[in-house]
């Protein structure tokens, strides 16, 4: 399988997890390709950390037979853009796509100006870039500060806002690489996608956890950016992945320690979730939509032929979901 979104850690974050556990991990879940995101520390920005991370994530996978691509990050320095853009020219498809994030999660990498985002498109189409530009959709006016509840601070309309601003963006500019909304979670932004299908390239991902879990459920281990929506929305987009109207499923496996977890720090451990969704999306989906959502849609849009496998039987899945919250010793709602 092919999880496009994960927060591998290492460098000044070992603590949490080391790239070689993660892919390790993303084995034992049946994952043999992953796309790393750039928030780790320090940020993945310039030609020195893409070269020291690609090799990083490289050499773990030649002993383990795995596949490693990576995301660059975006700031607004017009010269890092450029550069970004060169790099991603240069190493694709080991460098797969650009990442911005247009308000701050692990990492604090936001680019919060309206302006400034807008202008992002104007720059990468007058760079010619024609690959994916993946997009962490929040707006930080929505946020609730005051809430210690992640559900009730960054609400939905936070999400849907975010989502109409980045369409109505790459319309305007004319954009001409595929957006791509992560890790979607709200129908109300799902519906902005569909609508604009018809007009420019976009994707969207969910999240295991959005699928399978809502914030009635919300404890520490839960807290996560997007963070779980209501039982209906959830439900709902549950609906919508069994019908094929999202693209595919991304993990967005982010481990904290459980320090940093006691602390109200947001990601989780992801790989154990993919298999929780697999056993559900068994009940109505035959193993070609699987194929779909797992991986196939994610090589036709990323233009990459990693030889990937796809095992969707139910034997010892119980065991393996055990066995990977094992290891990051993680206490989720059972579903």
């Amino acid at each position: 399988m092919i999880d496009p979104h994960v927060h591998l850690r290492d460098w000044n974050q070992s603590d949490k997890e080391t790239v070689e556990h993660g892919i390790n991990q993303a084995l034992s879940a049946g994952i043999d390709c992953l796309f790393d995101m750039p928030n780790t520390d320090p940020p993945i920005l310039h030609r020195d950390e893409v070269i020291k991370r690609l090799k990083l994530g490289e050499k773990v996978c030649e002993k383990s037979k795995t596949y490693y691509h990576l995301y660059i990050g975006l700031t607004f320095d017009k010269d890092q853009i450029k550069q970004a853009v060169e790099l991603y020219n240069e190493f694709f498809p080991r460098v797969i796509g650009l990442k911005m994030f247009v308000s701050n999660s692990t990492g604090n990498m936001g680019i919060l100006n309206l302006e400034n985002q807008k202008e992002m498109y104007c720059i990468l189409k007058a760079l010619n870039y024609t690959g994916v530009l993946a997009v962490h959709c929040e707006n930080e006016s929505f946020f609730n500060l005051n809430e210690y509840n992640n559900s009730l601070k960054r609400p939905s309309k936070a999400e849907v806002d975010a989502v109409r601003n980045q369409i109505k963006f790459a319309k305007e500019t004319g954009f001409k690489g595929n957006l791509h909304i992560c890790h979607i979670s709200t129908p109300e932004a799902l519906n902005l996608v569909k609508a604009a299908r018809k007009k420019i390239k976009i994707t969207c991902g969910i999240t295991a956890h959005h699928a399978l879990f809502n914030m009635e459920g919300e404890n520490r281990n839960l807290r996560m950016n997007p963070p779980l929506r209501s039982r209906v929305e959830q439900e709902k987009m549950l609906e919508e992945l069994e019908k094929g109207t999202i693209d595919w499923v991304e993990s967005d496996h982010a481990p904290h320690t459980i320090v940093d977890k006691s602390k109200g720090a947001c990601g989780i451990a992801g790989f154990a979730n993919i298999l929780r969704l697999v056993k559900e999306l068994k009940k109505f989906c035959g193993d070609d939509q699987l194929k779909a959502l797992f991986g196939e849609n994610v090589k036709k849009t990323f233009k990459i032929e990693d030889k990937v496998n796809y095992d969707f039987s139910l034997e010892n899945i119980d065991q393996r979901i055990k066995n990977l919250d094992d290891q990051y010793k993680v206490d989720i709602i059972k579903y």
